[in-house]
């Protein structure tokens, strides 16, 4: 390597082209910020000339600069009809005030004939003219070739005339493109090799998209033939498949081939990164997401728990701290009495593996999981159960019964109404509660019994409520696995129900989340 490692981070601008996404300007400067926190080289804002969201981020960074990230401007090479100096998308990444500036141009002759319907010759003398007009204005230039390796294999001799082109003008940089997301990594290898010995030179960049699942392994193996530039996106957010995943690329440079990409003490931040970010994009992160997953450092399998807790290397690539992971040990029926001992250690439960309490324990656990109960996504209910084992569980309350009533009213709205009948303290409290479904209708009869006597509930609020079907050939007369997610100020837990009536496989994981709330608070 002839320079250090760049990260250049286009969540901003790719990222958002991902279906389901749209951030707010806000959403745009506070991930920004993030990114610079953490280390982040270069964060792409955006396309000026395109929308005043964007135009409006840069009019931003102007006045409050980054503290270490260049925020950069993109845009394409100038419209076949104008001249560079009259070119408005041009203009606007002047305007923008950066230091760096993002072009891309066409590489593919099919692009230049099909799409911009010029000549060849044409489009190489815009490339030029684009090129040399920035670095006129000042700014250093990033040259995005697009559909690079798709032009490259078509007419490789075309492909490096339009990156002669760009490197001639007084580009900074060359980012080659695999656009299409569609090429393999001999063919990146084979080709950003070829590419060098052509055109004699040094450094370039890299630009992947993960149509084939390689926009990872694609970017990472152009590194020891001079790469020192990487595009892509945080969590892989983009277009179609989406882009190359910074921050499994980030902990593969870092922790896995000792390059210099962020400070050590940054690496650590990486989850805390990807979560925030899938936060503000609104889109759930994956738990089998490599390095910062929930389920990343997670064992299920007996024998793997048993191994990992006598030497982490066993099962683990990583020390998952590294990246500020965790290691996980999933209860489940697959899992054997080590994990069990290990889960209820976490808990602060001293479980002996031989003891009979143990065994006793281990058996229950198998056959609520043959009833379609799985505590590796509820631990709420895993707790609560070692709390009754273990005789530190309290009854807060008493069920009598309860009754759910949904109904259409005259003017169409569907309406569910709760009615609970409960013993709280040796009193009677017999509640109502309207909701926009079942379990609202319910949380809300329960909490209006409750909060009188427990008025820290009022503190918790559910997040999360997922169904699941345990046996889809029974039809409306199957088993039904009912999640919730709940949270306060300090921590969030998950419980569970499991019940061939779904308002009954609600009502006990609504119950679950109440009561390890209120054994939480009892026991501080």
């Amino acid at each position: 390597m002839t320079k250090k490692m760049q990260i250049y981070d286009t969540t901003l601008r790719d990222g958002s082209q991902t279906e389901g996404i749209s951030y707010s300007l806000m959403d745009k400067i506070n991930i920004a910020k993030q990114l610079d926190s953490f280390g982040i080289d270069f964060i792409e804002g955006g396309w000026p000339f395109s929308n005043p969201k964007d135009t409006e981020l840069f009019n931003y960074f102007k006045k409050n600069p980054l503290k270490h990230s260049k925020i950069t401007p993109f845009g394409s090479t100038a419209h076949p009809s104008n001249p560079a100096s009259k070119d408005k998308n041009l203009l606007a990444l002047i305007k923008a005030d950066t230091e760096y500036v993002t072009i891309f141009g066409k590489t593919w002759d099919l692009h230049v004939r099909e799409v911009l319907k010029i000549k060849l010759e044409d489009n190489l003398k815009i490339i030029s003219e684009s090129i040399k007009f920035l670095v006129k204005k000042g700014k250093r230039v990033f040259y995005d070739a697009e559909h690079f390796f798709d032009g490259y294999k078509a007419n490789p001799e075309y492909a490096l005339l339009s990156l002669r082109a760009a490197v001639e003008s007084g580009a900074e940089l060359p980012v080659l493109c695999d656009t299409n997301g569609g090429s393999l990594p001999w063919e990146i290898k084979a080709i950003t090799e070829a590419v060098k010995k052509e055109l004699g030179i040094k450094d370039f960049g890299i630009h992947c998209h993960n149509d084939l699942g390689m926009a990872v392994a694609n970017s990472v193996i152009t590194v020891g033939s001079g790469c020192c530039h990487i595009q892509g996106t945080i969590n892989g957010y983009g277009e179609r498949c989406g882009n190359a995943d910074l921050v499994t690329i980030i902990a593969v440079l870092q922790v896995k081939m000792n390059e210099k990409v962020v400070t050590p003490a940054k690496i650590s931040e990486l989850t805390h990164l990807s979560n925030y970010v899938s936060e503000l994009s609104n889109m759930a992160n994956k738990d089998n997401h490599p390095f910062v997953g929930r389920s990343a450092f997670a064992h299920k399998g007996g024998i793997h728990i048993d191994a990992v807790t006598k030497n982490r290397q066993a099962y683990e690539h990583i020390n998952p701290v590294l990246v500020g992971n965790t290691t996980r040990f999933v209860v489940s029926e697959l899992a054997g009495k080590t994990t069990l001992v290990v889960k209820a250690k976490e808990l602060e439960f001293d479980l002996d593996k031989k003891s009979k309490k143990a065994k006793k324990i281990y058996k229950l656990l198998q056959k609520l999981e043959s009833q379609g109960y799985q505590f590796e996504a509820a631990e709420g209910s895993f707790k609560l159960l070692l709390q009754k084992e273990f005789r530190r569980y309290k009854r807060f309350f008493d069920l009598l019964g309860f009754r759910v009533i949904i109904e259409r009213r005259d003017d169409n709205r569907l309406i569910s109404e709760a009615t609970i009948k409960m013993r709280i303290n040796g009193k009677l409290e017999h509640t109502a509660s309207e909701g926009d479904g079942p379990v609202n209708a319910l949380d809300g009869a329960l909490r209006k019994a409750l909060l009188k006597y427990y008025p820290k509930l009022s503190e918790m609020h559910l997040t999360d409520f997922k169904v699941r079907v345990l046996d889809e050939k029974a039809g409306t007369a199957a088993k039904v696995r009912v999640l919730i997610q709940s949270q306060d100020k300090d921590e969030n837990w998950s419980t569970i129900g499991v019940s061939e009536n779904i308002i009954e496989a609600s009502w006990e994981a609504l119950v679950d989340s109440v009561e390890y709330k209120l054994l939480k608070d009892f026991y501080k």
